[in-house]
């Protein structure tokens, strides 16, 4: 204990610096941790999972997928045709509309991207949003606004970010002018937002129903179909108990004569997101291998400075512990001890202080990759912040802790005298 009182003696004596060299460790951690955060949900989003399983299916040879909407029916039922064939546990379709509130003068603001879909699979499967608890006044307010969606399907669901930059409140009418769907404009009243600081805050759900029956009116008014009239399906969602059944569904859906033109593939969610962060391949790997190494280098390299810049100026006093009968080796844990003590203790008020900011407060990382607009930090961040300071605290300690440990009390005395 009177060593441990020691240690954090010798490191009051210069607040100064160890305010400096601490604040410079928590900025660096801070660095290290968003990063790691980012990397570390896009390796679980691309893990393969064995059970309780989500899959995509897709058009074969293009990107972005277009099919048509006729695919959907017998897709979402895993393309079950013979009796013993698998069926999904669930299903999704997904139509993509992007849309401008204000159509002479587009901008980020007033540009909304929307999911059109059943608006009963918001609560069962989209990520996020089917683990929410049912009890929680957020899940109900969202199920009392998908009741709305269901019962008026001109009614549109905004995320809480997507909703501020329109200057729009719950209740409020807007119309949308079709940017991928020319022509296709739609009216909408705001019926419900999604949960705050969650994946949605800048997304936005309408009724699919409301999109199909405009393309429909498109026809009857133009005497003609729409462009895009048969390439609106975009994916398709199914889930799945295990990898046998995904094999099985992913079997029968890519051996069906139905979808010959345009063919489709089935991949597990995990892999399609792999595919589709491909894209960001380059990016993520310097993330990983060149911009952390380096922080983390930087880092070893602000605690060695300090340490050393400390033993320097307390040769004397090292040399005077050695004659009251201080062993080298209690020297080498007292200076080791400094550096892990400065390091750790930063490291964990770095990262507690950013999982309570991140999380709490600015509602995850504003970072866009794909379809991932934010990134909340995990919990598995409360350990990694005294790692990393630790580990680069003691890469750092050791040369100036070696020296003071060799510290010769004659050399130092005969300096003095």
């Amino acid at each position: 204990m009177k060593f441990f009182l020691l240690i954090f003696r010798n490191l009051s004596r210069n607040l100064f610096r160890t305010i400096l060299t601490s604040s410079a460790t928590m900025f660096l951690v801070l660095v290290i941790t968003a990063v790691w955060t980012v990397l570390s949900f896009l390796d679980k989003a691309t893990e393969e999972k064995k059970q309780d399983l989500k899959a995509i299916v897709t058009e074969r040879w293009q990107i972005p997928s277009q099919l048509p909407f006729s695919y959907a029916a017998t897709l979402s039922e895993g393309a079950a045709r013979n009796p013993g064939d698998v069926r999904p546990l669930d299903s999704m379709t997904w139509q993509f509309y992007g849309g401008t509130t204000d159509k002479e003068n587009r901008s980020v603001s007033n540009t909304v991207f929307m999911f059109c879909m059943e608006p009963k699979k918001l609560l069962t499967m989209m990520d996020e949003l089917d683990k929410l608890d049912p009890n929680a006044a957020e899940t109900k307010e969202l199920q009392a606004a998908i009741d709305k969606m269901e019962n008026n399907i001109q009614s549109i669901i905004l995320g809480q970010d997507r909703l501020k930059s329109l200057e729009k409140r719950v209740g409020d009418r807007i119309k949308l002018y079709g940017i991928n769907y020319k022509d296709i404009d739609l009216e909408l009243e705001i019926v419900g937002t999604f949960p705050a600081n969650g994946r949605y805050n800048s997304s936005a759900v309408i009724n699919n129903e409301y999109l199909n029956r405009s393309l429909d009116a498109y026809e009857r008014e133009k005497g003609s179909k729409h462009p895009l009239a048969d390439k609106t399906l975009n994916l398709v969602w199914l889930r799945l108990p295990d990898t046998d059944a995904f094999n099985k569904v992913a079997e029968q859906i890519t051996t069906s004569p139905s979808y010959s033109n345009p063919s489709v593939k089935c991949e597990t969610a995990s892999s399609g997101i792999a595919a589709f962060l491909d894209a960001y391949r380059d990016l993520i790997w310097a993330m990983r291998w060149l911009f952390s190494p380096v922080v983390l280098f930087s880092l070893t390299l602000v605690i060695a400075n300090s340490i050393s810049i400390s033993v320097r100026e307390r040769r004397l006093e090292l040399a005077i512990l050695k004659v009251l009968g201080f062993r080298p080796s209690q020297l080498l844990i007292l200076v080791l001890g400094e550096g892990l003590l400065l390091g750790a203790g930063a490291g964990f008020l770095s990262t507690a202080g950013t999982y309570l900011l991140v999380n709490y407060v600015m509602g995850g990382i504003p970072f866009q990759i794909a379809f991932f607009p934010n990134f909340d930090i995990p919990i598995d961040a409360l350990w990694w912040g005294p790692v990393l300071g630790g580990f680069a605290s003691l890469l750092g300690s050791i040369v100036p802790s070696w020296n003071a440990c060799t510290v010769k009390v004659t050399d130092v005395f005969s300096r003095v005298a």
